[in-house]
């Protein structure tokens, strides 16, 4: 089958702009999980005599003027007509709850000092649920965070140990009702299903629970081994750092425990179950009740301009990929000079994207979500050739002038997305 349109593509804006968010990255945890690739810094690094939070944050307060120093020579100040204030800011990780809360509230007033918070801005903060990792949920609400992320991962005691998790389900409604009370607007979820030696049953007892909690928004991801070292991400100027060999043993065991088939029957489940509870399912990974939507991950999709900070944080300007190096001491030595130098910004990297490659990742990011693409993005080969075998394999519908991804499409969208690229 072929795709036949008489419209033109329309062209991809590949000119830059100013951020609508920004992402903010603390790279500590108390322990490693042993499937975790981000950039996390685990134990003595995190909290302690030899703790490193008080020279990342040193760092950071540096590379956040440096990036709206350099946003303001472009756009010029925030709240300009040429620089509107963010629509969102993310702080992720690693654990950003370990952080002491006024040091929270500093990093917030001065993203809104400097970059501009727009009125009823979004701005989150990741947290585990252990009651010595969750942090001060009123405090956090004071300190002006509106969204809490909990990286729940399984509600099932025996998956989150298997998972390395230190929490057990109790902590993460603990968590929830902690934060329920703060005031709190929007509370997330994260779980994992095709956890190793999981079942259907486990899954389903897990997606209830989480339910019963009566959360805001809810990310499910399958759980993914990578290997970072193999795919070149680990050098000096990477954005990974290198998989310890505790963690390469735990993986090569841990895919025995995995099921592609099951794991497909996980993701039909929470579809279907969601969908008749009301949630939307607006992204291949995640749901939400009306008006939760994640307003930061839609800015990623949307393929909207976007700041960041921290180690092996990414950014993008409209037209330039960047991302700092996920070496924790080269990025303070940058910013903070040990012999009392300028800061300058931290070693990295960027990609320059032509005007082909950003209308295929426009196709790729647009049809992750609940709106498709416009059949016209997809008219020119070869993206029309792998949307005709898409059509014929049942992973897309069309629906008036747009394609999108059926269920099993979501199921085997890396399938198709690697035809597009």
């Amino acid at each position: 089958m072929t795709i036949v349109t008489t419209a033109t593509a329309p062209p991809v804006a590949t000119a830059t702009a100013p951020p609508v968010a920004l992402y903010v990255h603390v790279p500590f945890c108390v322990s490693l999980c042993p499937y975790c690739d981000f950039v996390v810094y685990p134990g003595a690094a995190a909290r302690g005599e030899r703790s490193r939070v008080a020279a990342f944050l040193a760092a950071l307060r540096v590379e956040l003027r440096l990036r709206a120093d350099a946003l303001d020579e472009r756009f010029g100040a925030p709240g300009g007509s040429a620089r509107p204030a963010l629509d969102s800011l993310y702080l992720g990780g690693g654990t950003p709850s370990l952080l002491p809360a006024d040091a929270v509230a500093e990093l917030i007033a001065l993203a809104g000092e400097r970059f501009g918070l727009a009125g009823g801005a979004e701005v989150t903060i990741e947290a585990n649920p252990g009651r010595d990792e969750r942090g001060d949920a009123r405090a956090l609400a004071r300190a002006g965070v509106t969204r809490l992320s909990i990286g729940a991962q399984s509600l099932v005691a025996g998956e989150l140990r298997r998972l390395g998790r230190r929490h057990r389900p109790v902590d993460v409604r603990d968590t929830v009702v902690a934060a329920r009370e703060a005031g709190v607007g929007s509370v997330s979820l994260d779980l994992l299903y095709d956890v190793p030696g999981g079942r259907l049953g486990t899954w389903t007892d897990t997606l209830d629970a989480a339910l019963d909690l009566r959360p805001d928004h809810l990310s499910l991801y399958a759980l993914t081994l990578d290997d970072p070292d193999a795919e070149g991400l680990t050098g000096p100027s990477g954005d990974h750092l290198p998989t310890t060999a505790g963690a390469r043993r735990w993986r090569a065991a841990a895919r025995t425990g995995q099921d592609d088939d099951r794991a497909a029957a996980q993701y039909r489940h929470a579809t279907d179950r969601l969908a008749a509870a009301g949630w939307r399912g607006y992204e291949i990974s995640n749901w939400a009740r009306p008006g939760h939507e994640s307003r930061h991950n839609l800015a990623y999709w949307e393929r909207r301009p976007y700041e960041a900070v921290g180690p092996g944080a990414h950014a993008f300007d409209g037209a330039v990929r960047r991302w700092n190096a996920a070496r924790l001491d080269a990025w303070i030595a940058a910013l903070v000079p040990p012999d009392g130098g300028e800061p300058r910004l931290p070693p990295g990297g960027e990609e320059r994207l032509d005007a082909a490659t950003a209308g295929t990742e426009a196709v790729i990011l647009g049809l992750r979500t609940d709106r498709g693409v416009p059949i016209a993005s997809v008219s020119r080969p070869p993206l029309a050739d792998a949307f005709g075998w898409a059509l014929e394999a049942e992973l897309l519908e069309v629906t008036d002038d747009r394609i999108l991804l059926t269920t099993r499409g979501r199921l085997l969208s890396n399938e198709l997305f690697a035809r597009l690229v």
